[in-house]
């Protein structure tokens, strides 16, 4: 079986299909589970997921309404209430975040006259978008570091050559789900503008930021002159994104999603399926965050208990509710321990696992929602001991 890690859908690490049965039988074995504390996104059936948009949507919406047509009724009412959620201008609804980073991206190039683009080597831009930035859109980027961290003002304000803008991915997943502090965060930007550039966040998770920085979205997001956000990645949307900012920017913005192939006849689905997260998803988050914390910590109490030779929870403290969990065995059979516990007693663990580019490592994303609140510090510890247990002797570092 081989397998490509890709952008994920829910946070807790989407790939490709894997090949023959093994999709199904993972799928099944969640679903079979009375107990789920990282679960796949996207395990529903068709059958499932319209019945829960059907049991949303009254609440969600007026269903006496019309259908959308090229963005108005309900698309155009979540536009509107997106961008009072993040406190600016207006806000425009996009098919996908990459289309609506590339349309951002682009109209700030116009406007500053650099096509120069300041980022991370680990940005969704750089992994997870085929270099569209610029095979697309003809931006150039830089680096300001190659460090798995948020760049630091320092870094900004070094930068050898000039750019137009910054952006910045808040949380940083492919370094951890990591955040900088509110402080840091600040100077970074007051750096940028130091370099007469503007400041784009990607916050396709930025709902879950708040906790940890102690702010509300729109005093977060009035630091930047550009917000992305994601209704699927932590509000369990079905698909879609915004991009916000000043009216005169989304009012551009809207012309190129129109030359991008972004102006659907009819995106109703999607905008009530984000309604309803913004309803319901949207005030649990700081409750998942807040137990990603616990949960941590009883992973780390669990692979000591065990015996692992070697482990990582990264961050130690979750910025979000989710992590990186990083042990020393093969993806394959940490992958098989956790499907056959779950086909075996109904607890579900972890969700993939992926052979790391440090051979003898693997890597999963621990994503804490609303079926992980359930679980105590000691249920988490013996369940860890459960997968480890189902590991072949011999197995990694540790077996």
């Amino acid at each position: 079986m081989t397998e490509e890690k890709t952008d994920d859908g829910g946070g807790a690490g989407e790939t490709t299909a894997p090949r023959g049965g093994e999709r199904a039988r993972r799928l099944a074995a969640l679903r079979g589970s009375e107990r789920v504390l990282s679960g796949i996104p996207h395990g529903l059936t068709v059958g499932e997921r319209l019945a829960r948009l059907a049991a949303d949507a009254p609440a969600a919406y007026d269903l006496d309404a019309g259908v959308d047509t090229y963005g108005d009724g309900v698309v155009g009412e979540l536009e509107q209430r997106v961008a009072e959620l993040l406190g600016t201008e207006a806000a425009a609804f996009f098919p996908t975040g990459t289309m609506a980073q590339q349309v951002a991206l682009r109209c700030w190039a116009g406007r500053t006259g650099s096509q120069v683009v300041a980022l991370h080597p680990l940005s969704h831009l750089e992994k997870h978008e085929r270099g569209a930035y610029a095979v697309v859109s003809g931006l150039r980027a830089v680096h300001p570091t190659d460090e798995p961290r948020p760049p630091t003002a320092e870094e900004i304000r070094e930068l050898a050559e000039p750019f137009g803008t910054l952006l910045l991915e808040l949380p940083q997943r492919d370094a951890g789900f990591v955040l900088p502090t509110w402080e840091e965060l600040t100077e970074v930007v007051e750096a940028a503008r130091e370099r007469d550039a503007v400041v784009h966040f990607d916050g396709a998770r930025l709902w879950e930021c708040v906790p940890h920085f102690g702010r509300g979205l729109p005093e977060i997001a009035a630091l930047a002159d550009s917000v992305y956000v994601s209704f699927y990645k932590s509000l369990g949307g079905l698909s879609g994104a915004a991009l916000a900012g000043p009216a005169a920017l989304v009012a551009e913005a809207k012309v190129w999603r129109h030359r991008y192939g972004g102006e659907v006849v009819q995106q109703w689905p999607a905008a009530v399926a984000a309604l309803a997260g913004l309803d319901q998803e949207l005030p649990r988050l700081p409750s998942y965050v807040a137990h990603a914390k616990v949960v941590a910590r009883a992973l780390a109490e669990g692979f000591r208990a065990a015996g692992v030779p070697w482990f990582r929870v990264h961050p130690g403290v979750p910025h979000t509710h989710q992590f990186q969990v990083w042990l020393p065995y093969p993806a394959a059979e940490l992958e098989e321990a956790g499907v056959s516990l779950a086909e075996e007693s109904g607890i579900w663990v972890f969700s993939r696992w992926f052979d790391s580019e440090v051979p003898g490592l693997a890597v999963t994303e621990v994503t804490v929602g609303s079926s992980a609140l359930g679980w105590t510090p000691e249920a988490v510890v013996a369940a860890v001991g459960a997968v480890l247990d189902r590991l072949p002797a011999g197995c990694g570092g540790g077996g």
